[in-house]
């Protein structure tokens, strides 16, 4: 049945059964044309935001199973250049007609109910290999899983389709987007193939600029989710830390592992990412605080009207910048002013060059062990914890047996842990939250932190702004450039960041993305000011399609 435009807007403001789109769709209201706006016509369904998407499907122009087809299309079509793609779900296409089968009966979940979406190779995904897009890992654990990582349960909760699973770096280490199982994956705006997409969440990234998928699950230790936002041009998100709880994906640094999405549009990182946050018991680091969903997700297009943003000096080496990310970064902020917003310079106590020796300090001051944000202990036990989720009451796996299978192709990546088996086999038994090293360390990010949320409150600042990175995708035959970033920065405080793109160079690539960064906890203000910012600019524009 095909309803009419206004009657589709009622019922999709009712299905999602949020306040705010209901206040909007009351006829003759002052947001009626805020609401058409909002979920307003997209020729490619695939092309336009989440929104937009839902309200295709209640007008009747396109259905969840008709969309997700197009996508797999798409993935199996492209990926013979983009290689990003790591597998496809055979579940896809079920979970699609079933999101179309409530859609019929007004029971939709909420936003991301029917919306297809990626996960990246190191979760778990129920019925697929992990290969965390390792050759010799691949080889070693040729099983599929048998359930998924906490952030895929919540999105199949939610009613997203689950495409399948995207390339990285190998276990998610390096910022390249080369993966020695399915090589390397393809910047989609670089037409010659020279130019690094970003990573280590770089099929991710790729998957949502040429609409593939609307959004995808990435990963970030030191800018896996932001290093591949601004290459590729689109929305990265990096979370509060422990916003996101982390079970049955392969571990990285446990004080330093935030999860989110990646995107197009910075509305529809909210919505995925208003799925993902809350508590779970299985991450014995993830926040406690009770969630309510929905908070993520309220933006406003005139955030930054009166908003009050500092400039972290430190954090724009304008001496190593390239000159296209500097003039687009100085644009950005202009664009920001543009909008409303006070933008002055910030002094932060801790910065890009000094943050490491500031933890160290704090840790001596107490009389602490000296801090260390790549503990082996740490990341041997969650190793072994995600071994052991994997197994079930009918079948229970050996984790240690596991754990030591695989030591050896994981240790090629994650050198600081112990070469042989009898030196881990020690390590793995000592949990995570109590090894001293990453205790100091997480310590020493109260004091860092509290010092940087007394200065910004003195200055009565919303958030920090700066270039997500100084230099925007490089040669991959010329290798990462010597240059500071302020990556490493925000996953040490754990601080939420939110990279938007910022626009494209005389080379037609992605030269520049401003990055939105609060304190911890901020996350609904950053998004509404990345969100507000975006509208402002409208620097995202999506890349030729692949040819296959």
């Amino acid at each position: 049945m095909s309803l009419s435009r206004r009657a589709s807007l009622h019922r999709l403001a009712a299905l999602f059964a949020a306040p705010a789109l209901l206040d909007l769709g009351r006829p003759g209201s002052h947001g009626w044309a805020r609401l058409q706006a909002l979920f307003g016509e997209a020729d490619d369904p695939l092309a336009g935001t989440i929104a937009q998407y839902q309200a295709g499907r209640v007008r009747g122009a396109w259905s969840a199973a008709e969309v997700t087809t197009r996508a797999l299309e798409r993935a199996r079509t492209w990926n013979a250049t983009l290689h990003a793609v790591d597998a496809l779900a055979d579940s896809a296409m079920t979970e699609a007609r079933a999101s179309d089968t409530r859609l019929r009966r007004n029971a939709l979940r909420g936003p991301m109910d029917g919306v297809p979406v990626f996960a990246k190779s190191i979760y778990d995904v129920q019925g697929l290999r992990t290969t965390a897009s390792s050759a010799a890992w691949a080889e070693l654990f040729p099983e599929l899983a048998p359930r998924d990582a906490i952030e895929v349960a919540r999105l199949r909760a939610a009613g997203a389709v689950v495409l399948g699973k995207t390339v990285a770096d190998d276990f998610a280490y390096r910022g390249v987007g080369t993966s020695s199982l399915s090589g390397q994956v393809r910047n989609p705006h670089d037409r010659l193939g020279q130019r690094t997409p970003g990573g280590s969440s770089a099929g991710s990234a790729v998957s949502v600029a040429c609409g593939i998928a609307f959004a995808a699950l990435g990963t970030d230790d030191g800018g896996s989710n932001r290093i591949p936002a601004q290459c590729s041009g689109v929305v990265g998100v990096k979370p509060t830390f422990g916003l996101v709880p982390r079970s049955g994906v392969i571990p990285t640094w446990p004080v330093l592992d935030t999860h989110g999405p990646l995107s197009r549009f910075v509305a529809d990182a909210a919505l995925m990412l208003d799925v993902l946050a809350g508590p779970e018991s299985g991450d014995a680091l993830a926040l406690r605080t009770p969630y309510t969903r929905g908070a993520l997700a309220a933006l406003r297009d005139d955030a930054l009207q009166g908003a009050r943003l500092g400039l972290v000096e430190a954090h724009v080496p304008r001496a190593q910048m390239t000159l296209p990310t500097q003039t687009l970064f100085d644009r950005a902020i202009e664009e920001c002013l543009g909008a409303g917003a006070v933008v002055e310079s910030f002094a932060a106590p801790s910065n890009r060059s000094t943050f490491r020796e500031q933890f160290a300090a704090a840790a001596r001051a107490r009389g602490d062990v000296a801090p260390n944000a790549n503990a082996p202990a740490a990341t041997a036990n969650a190793l072994l914890r995600y071994f052991a989720r994997q197994g079930t009451a009918q079948a229970p796996v050996d984790a240690k047996e596991r754990v030591q299978r695989g030591l050896a192709a994981y240790r090629a990546f994650y050198d600081v842990l112990p070469e042989t088996w009898e030196q881990m086999a020690v390590l793995v038994e000592q949990p995570y939250e109590r090894d001293a090293a990453s205790l100091s360390f997480l310590r020493s990010r109260e004091t860092v932190v509290a010092e940087l949320a007394a200065a910004m409150r003195a200055q009565r600042l919303d958030a920090m702004v700066y270039p997500t990175m100084p230099f925007g995708a490089f040669l991959l035959s010329a290798g990462w450039p010597d240059v500071r970033t302020a990556l490493g920065y925000g996953n040490w405080l754990g601080l939420p960041e939110v990279s938007v793109p910022a626009g494209f160079g005389p080379d037609g690539l992605p030269a520049c993305n401003l990055s939105f960064v609060g304190l911890p906890g901020s996350d609904a203000r950053l998004l509404s000011l990345a969100h507000a910012y975006e509208q402002r600019s409208k620097r995202f524009a999506a890349p030729p399609s692949p040819v296959g």
